[in-house]
């Protein structure tokens, strides 16, 4: 029986899940990401949180078995797969034979958004969405090459380990270079905490679900790569106040101290403060005063 012919996800059972992998002669491997979900309530909040409706155009990354692309398939117009490991690319084109399922073969961060729905024959200005169980390794890239990207995303619920998770979305006291280069374009909130046991097989930490809406313009008007080269500065030393960590980061960039002290001061923000304190405005301010960009 085709597999959309089932009225509940095959794709949950675990005993059919090892029987996939095993006719595909695959063992997951651990540099990829495989770690295969067949838990049925971490997809039921996902397509919930992206809102998706047969109207939208849905892009996921690393469908593996297509657990979430049976999902996706019942409830989306248009869904697009990227996916690298070639013997289960074949795979989805087989078990899911839908004339509204795209497959591109290839390293995601390889194929620019843009192209993606232009395989589907859609022109970049689309709006979709981005749903997926991404790659544990390559969180970090593949957020910034949609949200950075020539046709970004309205709305993303991406699967990721929790602990990064927590730092996209953290407040100010534990923001890092991370969580600013995602909060620029997007709000963040985590959805639900998802068990190491959801998986097969199960990996070494929990994962969270998290929801990313992006930002009508990105938060503040400073050029990003304005706006990273005084935010990095400040991390260089991040357990150090902003008089030490900044004043030496910015150094190496020909700002002497002085100047610094004095872009901070008339940037309103306290050089006894570390750099996990700072908002994205307050960056902002810092790097206008002294005159970047």
């Amino acid at each position: 029986m085709p597999l959309l012919d089932h009225s509940h996800n095959p794709l949950t059972d675990p005993i059919r899940v090892r029987a996939a992998l095993n006719s595909l002669g695959l063992r997951p491997a651990k540099g990829m990401g495989q770690n295969f979900l067949i838990d049925p309530e971490p997809l039921k909040l996902a397509l919930a949180a992206a809102e998706v409706t047969p109207d939208d155009v849905v892009v996921e990354i690393g469908p593996g078995l297509g657990v979430l692309t049976w999902e996706l398939l019942k409830a989306a117009g248009t869904v697009i797969c990227v996916e690298l490991d070639r013997r289960l690319a074949a795979r989805l084109l087989v078990e899911f034979a839908s004339d509204r399922l795209t497959l591109v073969e290839n390293d995601v961060l390889n194929v620019a958004p843009s192209a993606m729905l232009a395989a589907a024959n859609l022109p970049a200005d689309t709006p979709y969405k981005l749903v997926a169980n991404i790659p544990y390794a390559i969180t970090s890239p593949l957020l910034r090459h949609f949200l950075e990207g020539d046709a970004p995303p309205e709305v993303m619920v991406v699967l990721m380990q929790w602990e990064v998770a927590q730092r996209i979305t953290a407040k100010p006291g534990s923001l890092s270079i991370l969580a600013h280069s995602v909060q620029l374009y997007a709000t963040a909130e985590i959805v639900a905490k998802v068990p190491s046991r959801s998986f097969l097989p199960p990996p070494a930490v929990d994962s969270a679900l998290v929801l990313l809406r992006r930002r009508p313009q990105p938060a503040v008007a400073t050029p990003p790569d304005v706006l990273f080269k005084v935010i990095r500065a400040g991390f260089m030393q991040a357990r150090k106040k902003l008089s030490n960590s900044l004043c030496s980061g910015l150094a190496g960039q020909g700002y002497p101290k002085e100047q610094v002290m004095a872009a901070m001061a008339t940037a309103g923000v306290d050089p006894n403060l570390r750099a996990e304190v700072l908002t994205l405005d307050r960056w902002a301010a810092i790097a206008a005063a002294l005159g970047m960009g």
